[in-house]
């Protein structure tokens, strides 16, 4: 009896086993392709929101330069200070994130400080009167975003 059950059992198995089948090459294709598209769509929106990211982060850089100018000019009534942000307004509390680069380009109580990002064409600037601005120090026009 138990020669019965076990050869009936090794019977079930043997013809499990011809059932069994993998991917066959189409359904592997068919996959990376449908990969592949979600990538090409998921990777350009991905690297437009590291832009925006770093975009964003020139003009907090620029609300920022100018809250440690306006410290400078009440630590320093009579002094003006122009050039690079960074080592002008150190000791106020500045510091520029990785890859940008804040210049103050005029100086005194009617100051405009700009702002750019490297790789990028685009510059921002910020005013005594204004939040910052979607143009560079002498340009008129753009939009005004506010502190």
């Amino acid at each position: 009896m138990i020669k019965n059950i076990t050869a009936a059992l090794a019977a079930k198995r043997a013809e499990l086993g011809k059932d069994e089948k993998g991917f066959t090459l189409i359904e592997l294709l068919v996959v990376v392709l449908i990969i592949g598209i979600l990538a090409a769509i998921a990777i350009p929106v991905f690297l437009t929101q590291q832009d925006q990211a770093k975009d964003s982060a020139v003009e907090s850089d620029l609300g920022n330069a100018k809250v440690a100018y306006v410290s400078y000019l009440v630590a320093n009534p009579s002094g003006t200070a122009t050039g690079n942000a960074a080592t002008v307004l150190d000791e106020y509390g500045f510091n520029a994130s990785d890859d940008n680069t804040i210049t103050i380009a005029t100086g005194g109580s009617n100051f405009c400080i700009s702002g750019a990002r490297t790789g990028s064409s685009d510059a921002w600037s910020i005013t005594a009167d204004e939040g910052v601005r979607d143009v560079g120090c002498g340009t008129t026009g753009g939009t005004t975003t506010t502190e």
